[in-house]
């Protein structure tokens, strides 16, 4: 690899001189090479995969979970549980924490017990779920589920021969389940939970982690009371805890003195203030160093907390406008022209017509103006615009329509979708030109 290095180099030379160049002896980071860094390890104990040796303020909840699966232990099977909370309220950590624990003393003095971690919002399919367990319990690769092209009962007979073969207990947890179940319905969770009727040497329990409480309104009653045998809710927490969650990890990542007194407080109550977020507090002082460290500052300040959070938005937005469904994006960049040509307020009729003449460019379906109110309130939800119902009297009531988004970022997202290419330069045709 070295010397590969080495003929690149000589290559770049002999060209600068072929061309007359003179080629600088300084390396582009030697200048960065030269600021004292902020942190003094790895950033991932900023991270959502980095689980501490102890939990803060989730006490409480992990006593209680782990007053339930102890059964696993002595060879019963567990209550199912489904856990609730909002982003960043130590769920999946907390789950993570226990799996831990249980790994320290299972298979010793105890009965053997399997954790199996899953996220459905990567593997979201009924098959691809049955697949990924059973294939934890298959050692052989040649007999291994693939993929997919299998019947789902073929699937099901698998998972469950490789299970009764290993035996013990098997804790299967299914973070973001509400995603599986708004994609697929509540047929994967029926297996799962009446899977214990077609074992002999081994028992299975569902933990499932959700942040949207009305998901089980969508589940068939009989896998409702099954997979609902115990439910917890995991509270937010308040700014007085995330200060003890940021200290806890800054005493670990940063130097001493690199952050102001007042910056954990800030974070902590910025994220509490909106959130209640773990994860949000815990990214909002990691960019702050970021930043600090980029303005080459000797400390994080307060300013760089504010330039972090203005950030942070920012991307969360970009990543919201990225995944949105076309006819949103289409309806979305309709607003974002008449914004730009002055209109800053606009109504419903105003965006469906500029919505209709995109669709006519882009040659797209035009969906009707009842399901366009709908994808409105949508984006109103996501706080990409806000639209406020303004009655009109004996006139009715229509909707005023503004961008909460930066626009011009916002396009820029907008122009990484090839579809929409054909208008991003388009000039909106009003009522009066169509007349003359």
């Amino acid at each position: 690899m070295e010397e590969q290095n080495e003929h690149v180099n000589i290559g770049r030379e002999e060209k600068c001189r072929k061309y007359g160049e003179i080629m600088s002896e300084k390396n582009v980071f030697d200048e960065f090479l030269q600021i004292k860094p902020l942190f003094k390890r790895d950033k991932d104990v900023f991270g959502p995969s980095y689980i501490p040796c102890k939990l803060l303020h989730r006490e409480k909840q992990i006593e209680q979970i782990a007053s339930i699966l102890v059964t696993a232990l002595r060879g019963g099977k567990p209550s199912n549980i489904l856990i609730f909370g909002k982003t960043g309220t130590g769920k999946t950590a907390v789950m993570n924490y226990i799996g831990q624990e249980l790994e320290k003393i299972t298979g010793k003095d105890f009965v053997k017990v399997h954790i199996i971690y899953m996220n459905c919002e990567v593997v979201d399919t009924h098959y691809g779920v049955l697949a990924n367990i059973g294939n934890n319990f298959i050692t052989d690769w040649d007999a291994r589920i693939p993929f997919t092209g299998w019947p789902t009962e073929k699937v099901y007979k698998q998972l469950t021969d490789a299970i009764d073969k290993k035996g013990g207990i098997c804790i299967i947890v299914l973070d973001e389940i509400d995603k599986l179940v708004y994609k697929t319905g509540d047929d994967v969770l029926y297996h799962l939970t009446k899977v214990n009727e077609d074992l002999k040497n081994a028992k299975v329990s569902v933990v499932g982690i959700s942040n949207d409480l009305r998901f089980t309104e969508y589940l068939d009653p009989r896998v409702q009371a099954r997979l609902g045998e115990e439910k917890m809710v995991f509270p937010p927490y308040n700014a007085e805890q995330l200060q003890d969650i940021l200290k806890q990890r800054a005493e670990l990542a940063f130097e001493e003195g690199a952050l102001e007194p007042s910056v954990i407080p800030l974070c902590a109550a910025l994220a509490a203030q909106e959130y209640g977020d773990a994860r949000r507090a815990l990214d909002l002082l990691r960019v702050s160093a970021e930043l600090a460290e980029r303005d080459r500052s000797p400390k994080v300040t307060e300013i760089h907390v504010h330039k972090a959070k203005n950030k942070i938005e920012l991307d969360c937005v970009t990543e919201v406008v990225r995944t949105l469904p076309q006819q949103s994006k289409l309806m979305l960049l309709g607003i974002i022209i008449e914004t730009e040509s002055g209109n800053g307020v606009l109504t419903t009729g105003e965006v469906y017509e500029i919505y209709k003449q995109l669709c006519k460019k882009t040659r797209m379906s035009v969906l009707t103006q009842r399901r366009i109110t709908d994808l409105i309130s949508e984006l109103d939800m996501l706080g990409i615009i806000n639209a406020r119902i303004i009655y009109k009297g004996r006139g009715g009531r229509t909707r005023e329509i503004q961008l909460s988004v930066p626009p011009v970022e916002t396009r820029r997202v907008l122009e990484e979708d090839e579809m929409l290419h054909d208008v991003l330069d388009y000039k909106p045709t009003t009522r009066q030109d169509t007349l003359t």
